[in-house]
Order: structure tokens, then C-alpha cells, then sequence
């Protein structure tokens, strides 16, 4: 596709980060543009194997077309939900290289407006990663109740207002059905105070509305489990989050399993398990400030990276 939009947010830390070796196995869990993995081929010529996933159609016809002279690539169109599914189809036994997670939205899903996923544009409220999904945005907001609204808005968006907006969009859809990305705008302006903020005040209620859509927060917080079953010793995990709540499970997820206890503390001798990672980078890595001028977005982006030490 000429219009995709895609600008990949730290791809020479994140790359690096898997220390990629020709004649082993790596997985991009979310192939987008391209970006990772093309820079992951480059790295693993000419015996290494690459198998990248996306829901988003858009995404595979231009990476396909970005990535066509690569042989050593395989896309796949499922959710990186289902890698170890996936991985036993393709008779992969183990990720030996590592695998690297690109959470969230998209530059281009964000961008166009047909996608519901802005209040910019005027659109179906859509917001669904896959397209062949049947669970939207618009669902979301036209019949969840009210108590389930404000859980959302203050779960996933960390919204001040929840209760203000849950009960305006019920007002609301009384008498009509909410349909478009505007509607929804508008109905959060109105019934939330004049701030002044850089942040749009619809900003944290559409971010709630799209980890709740595609069940976001879940999906990563299994598959960072999954994965722990399939990594052969010595393999990295390299994750990208753009939202502290995305940052704080995989931080969660690295700490505990890194930890050599877990047992109380009156528990006088420890009967744990080893620990299966090892943190690389105590702190997350940022974009390089050459990065933030190019792409502004990337000032959320962190990067955070372990390596799987069980034998």
C-alpha cells in the first residue's frame, strides 16, 4: 500500500537488544511496516529464520511488498496471542534467537481515518486491530453500562473524569446510537471541565476504548508467559510499550521472573525455583533525541529487554 504511514519507534535499540546471530530463530510479534524485521533480516543472513505476525491487513501487504527478496521470512496473519500455536505448525520448536513485542497502535491505524481509532477524523467508531474482528469500538460505547464504561475510562485511560463521561454517553444514547469518532469527541468535550492541557480531552477515554476493544493489556500479559515455554536458552526478549500500563507489566513480568525468591519471608529456608531471566537494562531505553525530532510520538516509547538463562 502507497498511503502506509510507518515510522519504527527505536529500531536500531530494540534490533541490537536481540544481539541477532545468522542460523537461529526469531519472532517479530508485530510486524507493522516492516521496520524490525527488515533490520532483523539484515542481521541473520543468509540461514536465519524470521517469522513475523500482524491481525492487520494493510500492514502485510506492505511489509510483504517491502520485505519480498527476503527468503528467509515468513508472515503471518494471526495475533502474536497464538505464537506457540503457530511456531508448532511450523514445526519450530524453540525461538533460539529472540523476540521482539511492538505494542499498541500502529503510526498508521492511528493516522487513517477510516480506522476509528482518532478523534482527528470523523469516522466509524472502529478501532479494531483486525479487521475481521466483530467486537468494536462502537459496541463498547453503545452498550456497555454505565459501571463498566467508568472502569474502562479509569482502568486502561487512567481518565479523571470516568464517571462524568460514562453517564453523559449513557444521557446520550437514550434517544440515538453513537456511531462516529466526532459524536464520541464531542460528548467527552461537553461533559468534562475547560483545562487547560496539551493533551486533547478526549485523549485517555479513545486509548481506553482501544486496549479494551483488542483486549491489549491481557494479550501481552499472557503471551509474555507463552513465551517463556518456547525460548531456548539464551534467547531475548525485547518489548516495546508506549503507555504505563503496557510498561508495567512487562516491567512486573521481567522482575518476578528474574527474581531467585519468591517465598515469605518467616519461610526460613527457600524452596524456589532458579530464575528463568536475567533484566539487561535496569532502566527502559528511550528514543535518542535525533529520534524525538524526526517522530515526536517516540518520546512515550520504552524499551525494555531480558534475556531466558534457564538451561
Amino acid at each position: 500500500m502507497d498511503d502506509y504511514k510507518h515510522y519504527t519507534v527505536l529500531k536500531q535499540e530494540a534490533v541490537d537488544a536481540l544481539n541477532c546471530k545468522d542460523g537461529l530463530v526469531y519472532v517479530d510479534a508485530t510486524l507493522g511496516g516492516g521496520g524490525h524485521s527488515e533490520s532483523i533480516l539484515q542481521k541473520i543472513q543468509p540461514s536465519g529464520k524470521l517469522i513475523s505476525f500482524d491481525v492487520d491487513e494493510d500492514a502485510i501487504e506492505t511489509s510483504k511488498n517491502r520485505l519480498r527478496t527476503y527468503k528467509n521470512l515468513t508472515i503471518v496473519k494471526n495475533s502474536y496471542t497464538n505464537v506457540k500455536k503457530v511456531l508448532a505448525d511450523l514445526e519450530i520448536k524453540k525461538i533460539t534467537g529472540g523476540i521482539l513485542f511492538d505494542l499498541g497502535a500502529s503510526y498508521h491505524q492511528l493516522t487513517k481515518g477510516e480506522r476509528g481509532f482518532s478523534f482527528r477524523f470523523d469516522a466509524p467508531l472502529d478501532m479494531r486491530f483486525s479487521q475481521e474482528s466483530d467486537f468494536s469500538a462502537k459496541d463498547v460505547i453503545n452498550t456497555y453500562p454505565e459501571d463498566e464504561l467508568v472502569r474502562v475510562f479509569s482502568e486502561y485511560g487512567q481518565e479523571h473524569f470516568s464517571k462524568r463521561i460514562a453517564h453523559a454517553i449513557i444521557t446520550e444514547r437514550r434517544s440515538k446510537t453513537i456511531n462516529t469518532t466526532l459524536e464520541l469527541a464531542n460528548i467527552i468535550i461537553n461533559s468534562t471541565p475547560n483545562i487547560k492541557s496539551h493533551i486533547h480531552p478526549a485523549t485517555r477515554v479513545f486509548q481506553a476504548i482501544r486496549i479494551e476493544v483488542n483486549d491489549e493489556l491481557r494479550n501481552i500479559k499472557n503471551t509474555l508467559n507463552d513465551v517463556l515455554d518456547i525460548l531456548d536458552y539464551g534467547a531475548i526478549i525485547s518489548v516495546i510499550s508506549f503507555h504505563s500500563l503496557e510498561d508495567k507489566i512487562v516491567k512486573e513480568h521481567f522482575k518476578y521472573y528474574s527474581a531467585k525468591c519468591h517465598c515469605p519471608k518467616e519461610q526460613l529456608i527457600c524452596t524456589c525455583e532458579p530464575p528463568v531471566l536475567e533484566i539487561i537494562n535496569k532502566k527502559p531505553i528511550t528514543a535518542s533525541e535525533r529520534e524525538l525530532q524526526e517522530n515526536p510520538p517516540s518520546r512515550s516509547a520504552k524499551l525494555r529487554v531480558a534475556k531466558f538463562i534457564k538451561k
